[in-house]
C-alpha cells in the first residue's frame, strides 16, 4: 500500500462546531477516529452515540497520539489544549483554527503573523497542514456533492507528504481538495478573518 493510500489513525482535539462536524464527515465515510475535549470522554457520550461505532470518545492525550490530529479549539484556549501532550515527532497536525471566537467575534491581534505560524509554535515537531477551517462548519458534514459537483476544501502546508495525506483524506470524504501551496501563502488565504477565501462555498464541476 502506498503512503498516499495508507489508512492512518485520526484524532480530533475539540468537539465544537468544526471538530464535531469533521467527526460527522468521517463517520459518514466509515473512517475511524477518536474525539476528545477538555471536559473528558463522558461529556461526548451523546455525540458518539449519534455518530456510530467508527467514532469513539477519548482523552486529549489519546486523540493526540494518532497519526493525523485535527485541532479545532477556541483560539485563546489553544495553549492549554495543546500543553503537556506527547511529542509530535513528525506526525501530521491539521490546523483547523481561526483567530476569532464567540461571543464577541473580535479578531485576535497576531502582530502581523499568520495564525498557522502561531499555531505551529504550539505543536513543535509536527507537520502542520491548514485545512477544514474555511467553510461554515455545518457544510463539512453535509453531502459534498449536494450542488451537483464536489464542494471544494482548501489545504496548505510545508511538507509534501503530509499534504498528500490530507489531500487523500479530503478526496475520500468526497470533497475536491485544492492545494494552496506552503503555509506562508495558503494559510493566509484561508485565515478567518483576513483571508479572501473563508465562508465561500465553492463547487468543482466536471
Amino acid at each position: 500500500m502506498s503512503e498516499r493510500n495508507k489508512i492512518m489513525s485520526i484524532g480530533i482535539i475539540g468537539s465544537g462546531a468544526i471538530g464535531s462536524n469533521f467527526a460527522r464527515a468521517l463517520a459518514r465515510a466509515g473512517i475511524k477516529a477518536t474525539i476528545a475535549n477538555s471536559r473528558g470522554p463522558e461529556s461526548l457520550k451523546d455525540l458518539v452515540e449519534e455518530l456510530g461505532p467508527s467514532i469513539k470518545a477519548g482523552t486529549r492525550e489519546g486523540a493526540a497520539s494518532a497519526d493525523i490530529v485535527l485541532v479545532a479549539v477556541n483560539w485563546t484556549k489553544l495553549p492549554k489544549a495543546l500543553a503537556e501532550l506527547p511529542a509530535w515527532n513528525g506526525r501530521v497536525v491539521i490546523d483547523a483554527n481561526n483567530p476569532i471566537e464567540a461571543p464577541l467575534f473580535q479578531p485576535i491581534d497576531l502582530n502581523g503573523r499568520a495564525s498557522s505560524e502561531v499555531f505551529s509554535d504550539l505543536v513543535p515537531g509536527a507537520k502542520v497542514v491548514k485545512a477544514f477551517n474555511h467553510l461554515q462548519a455545518h457544510l463539512l458534514s453535509t453531502d459534498p456533492r449536494a450542488e451537483g459537483g464536489r464542494r471544494v476544501l482548501f489545504y496548505s502546508g510545508d511538507d509534501t507528504t503530509a499534504k498528500a495525506g490530507i489531500g487523500a483524506l479530503i478526496e475520500r470524504l468526497g470533497f475536491f481538495g485544492l492545494d494552496l501551496g506552503p503555509l506562508s501563502v495558503g494559510a493566509r488565504l484561508v485565515q478567518f478573518p483576513g483571508g479572501p477565501l473563508p465562508v465561500h462555498n465553492l463547487v468543482k464541476f466536471g
